[in-house]
């Protein structure tokens, strides 16, 4: 499903209950999430390189890391 979908399913639901005052709350939640899919979180905030080049090499195995979290 993707956001657009989701969007006007919940507004057309939100209608159907009688809430629309729900509307510009649903577009802002859809705006957010577009923009926190968007965002490289891999980046730097100081603009020099990262010293894990690949974040998910930090753990080799996370599983281990979450069972026996030392």
């Amino acid at each position: 499903m993707t956001i657009e979908s989701w969007l006007q399913a919940a507004i057309n639901d939100a209608e159907r209950r009688g809430l629309p005052e729900l509307k510009p709350l649903l577009e802002t939640l859809a705006r957010a999430t577009n923009a926190l899919r968007a965002a490289d979180f891999n980046d730097d905030a100081s603009g020099q390189p990262s010293a894990i080049p690949n974040p998910q090499s930090a753990v080799p195995n996370p599983q281990s890391a979450i069972r026996n979290p030392q």
